[in-house]
């Protein structure tokens, strides 16, 4: 009988679902961190992130389904046997991530996080001028899911969008004007607010450089939701300190936990979010992961190709 590993935070409606799908198979709930390597090794399939180093090139393994859009820590010779097809949860956190995001640009254009300090210091003050998104320039780096979702938000409210990819192609809804990921430094100069949801790769590692930020205007807000080494954090912080820019907020950082002695948490127009726009902060999340799961487990089971398989070569979705 093969045996099926669940690490992900399944409600009892959702284990019901997954053994009826999966009628002939030994199905193993354990919460995240407490599988043993024996579970691991003999798992047929896998659905959630256990640690890659327990899973040491098993034979037995033939799906691994993370609960993450990210697949690095799995992605080096010697974690997964040639046979194993490994897929991740791109989609399931579009609504979550693109939410959070839409509130921290939000907060920086309305100064909420100036009026929160001014709030514990007991001063009424008013900090003048804010910005609006009716008219604002956003441009947004990283043309994936969540930077579509965003886009669109951004136009809802009435911006003019700007959306920086990798490859050409037709642009899509929500974004105005596109632009190859080569041409991003004729158009940061024009940009209020730029948002970056860049992946993981060789080419995006401290993509935004001190002359990137110094491209920008004076008066530019930069949030990042995507990839904390795209920003080197002493590069960021003298961004932030030579007013390059005017204010940040961050959900990622180039080391996580970011050190409680960093200065980054004591320069005041800099926002910070523990890396939890993502997650299982909103129900939609896991409905979303469980619903990519069921539906692998389903072509497992009939021997169809899987969804949201990972290209190795970039570590997402092909």
């Amino acid at each position: 009988m093969k045996k099926i590993l669940v690490t992900i935070p399944v409600k009892e409606c959702h284990m019901e679902r997954i053994n009826e799908l999966v009628s002939g198979c030994a199905v193993n709930f354990v919460p995240a961190g407490q599988a043993t390597e024996e579970q691991v090794a003999e798992a047929s399939v896998i659905i959630g992130n256990v640690p890659a180093k327990m899973i040491k090139a098993s034979e037995n393994l033939e799906l691994l389904q993370l609960e993450s859009a990210g697949a690095d820590a799995y992605l080096p010779a010697g974690v997964l046997a040639e046979k194993t097809v490994l897929c991740n949860a791109t989609g399931a956190y579009n609504r979550t991530v693109t939410e959070h995001a839409v509130a921290l640009t939000l907060m920086l254009m309305k100064k909420l996080y100036l009026y929160r300090d001014l709030q514990r210091e007991g001063k009424w003050t008013d900090l003048g001028a804010a910005m609006s998104p009716v008219g604002a320039t956003v441009l947004v780096v990283g043309l994936g899911e969540i930077g579509l979702q965003y886009a669109q938000r951004m136009k809802e409210m009435g911006a003019y969008v700007i959306g920086v990819k990798r490859r050409e192609g037709s642009c899509p809804e929500g974004i105005d004007e596109l632009v190859r990921t080569e041409e991003i430094d004729r158009v940061l100069p024009r940009a209020d607010v730029v948002f970056s949801i860049l992946p993981n790769t060789k080419q995006t590692v401290h993509f935004y450089t001190g002359e990137r930020f110094r491209l920008m205007k004076d008066s530019a807000l930069f949030i990042n939701c995507g990839r904390g080494n795209a920003v080197e954090s002493s590069v960021l912080l003298k961004a932030l300190q030579d007013g390059q820019i005017a204010a940040a907020a961050v959900d990622v950082t180039e080391t996580e936990p970011l050190p409680a002695d960093s200065p980054l948490w004591r320069q005041p127009n800099l926002v910070i979010t523990p890396h939890v726009a993502g997650g299982y902060h909103i129900p939609h999340t896991l409905e979303c992961i469980v619903d990519i799961a069921c539906e692998n487990l389903r072509r497992w089971r009939e021997g169809e190709e899987f969804c949201n398989v990972v290209d190795p070569e970039t570590g997402y979705r092909k």
